[in-house]
């Protein structure tokens, strides 16, 4: 009977997956912080900047009126956000969505759960980049499904190639690949050809193409392209996270083709009834935030520049193309063999939070450091000249 009693609340095998390390170092960087200490924030991929003025009024305006205008909504989302969104596709890349097509989710992170399920079986194989986002893998691993990283190299700028994809789908066939750009933690993009390939390599050869597209807007070495524009069989998935400085919002959303915008409703139905309506009223006004959160970015591409140049005068001067989102990736071997405890370090003794690699890159991650420049210019100026000291030993 006690080893019956003892088992009760055993977790269950699919939830042994790894911590989110960024989520980590966000506490220990709170931490430092509770004990007075001041600290410069590179760690996580979150706009300071608050959402736009159009979406907070939008918010205002229905907290003012009564409580029922903010009950359940249907679940593929509000009607009008629908339609803004199929709008956003015309507008910004000239592509007609129906709005029929496009369901509003929990952030990108329930778009991805929702995605896998719709598409994919217990033992399904997936393709990624590596390095990725690590909860691509871990929500695979949590649903029964298998994770395939494919080593990205400079020779195809760090993107996913036809090639790869076709030698991983040779050695056990693939069901689904998850395309990035711009990509994090790498900030890489992949070029409109390069993307328009690898789409039709995969759906020549019978494999789903899944395309995160959360840091669309964050372009700054050639504009982003809408996977939608190769392929109306993909799925898209999008967020008012990053470009709309929403993180805590919690509005993402998914362009979906017809087979399976059903399946996708009758799990959100289940899963989440519907996103919090609040979220979604201020989400179709954000649209109506561009000019700010246009400057917003120039921010970013001033944070951007002075990065490129203050790290390698410190002697971080090996990173991967800085195209897009808000990071820039940087090799720290010559430095360390274990990003983890450099990470640790750097945040301890020079205050600076920055995400290690291992958490994007199970295999070489430990010579790699992520670093957000998403803070203010004034942050950015601060981190690079603790580094500076920290890594010359005089910090």
């Amino acid at each position: 009977m006690t080893s019956d009693r003892a088992r009760l609340c055993l977790p269950s095998a699919r939830s042994d997956v790894p911590a989110f390390m960024v989520m980590d170092v966000m506490s220990a960087a709170a931490r430092l912080e509770q004990a007075g200490r001041h600290v410069v924030h590179m760690e996580v991929g979150q706009p300071e900047a608050p959402a736009p003025s159009t979406a907070l009024a939008a918010a205002r305006a229905a907290l003012s009126g009564s409580g029922a205008a903010l009950g359940y909504t249907e679940s593929l989302g509000i009607p009008s956000l629908r339609e803004r969104i199929a709008r956003h596709y015309a507008e910004t890349y000239g592509e007609a969505v129906d709005p029929s097509s496009v369901l509003v989710t929990t952030g990108s992170s329930a778009a991805f759960v929702l995605a896998f399920l719709a598409l994919l079986e217990p033992g399904d194989r997936v393709a990624l980049s590596v390095p990725a986002y690590p909860p691509y893998r871990h929500i695979l691993t949590a649903l029964g499904c298998v994770p395939v990283l494919i080593r990205t190299g400079p020779e195809a700028r760090y993107a996913m190639t036809p090639e790869a994809l076709l030698a991983a789908h040779r050695e056990a066939p693939l069901k689904a690949v998850l395309i990035a750009s711009p990509a994090n933690p790498t900030g890489t993009m992949m070029t409109p050809d390069a993307l328009a390939a690898l789409i039709a390599t995969a759906e020549d050869a019978g494999i789903a193409v899944i395309s995160d597209e959360i840091y669309h807007g964050l372009d700054y070495a050639f504009p982003a392209t809408t996977a939608l524009t190769t392929s109306r069989k993909t799925v898209v998935i999008n967020s008012f996270s990053k470009y709309f400085c929403m993180t805590g919002w919690r509005v993402g959303w998914i362009v979906a083709p017809d087979a399976l915008v059903r399946p996708m409703e009758r799990l959100h139905q289940n899963l989440a009834i519907s996103v919090p309506t609040l979220s979604q009223v201020a989400a179709e006004a954000a649209f109506d935030g561009r000019a700010e959160m246009e400057a917003v970015k120039a921010g970013y591409a001033r944070n951007r520049e002075i990065l490129t140049t203050g790290l390698p005068a410190c002697g971080l001067d090996r990173f991967l193309p800085v195209d897009g989102a808000f990071y820039l990736y940087a090799d720290v071997s010559a430095f360390t063999p274990d990003s983890h405890a450099f990470a640790r370090a750097l945040l301890e003794e020079a205050g600076v939070a920055a995400t290690p690699g291992l958490d994007f890159d199970p295999d070489e991650g430990h010579r790699w450091v992520r670093f957000s420049y998403a803070r203010s210019q004034a942050d950015m100026i601060e981190a690079v000249a603790r580094i500076g000291r920290w890594l010359k030993g005089t910090g």
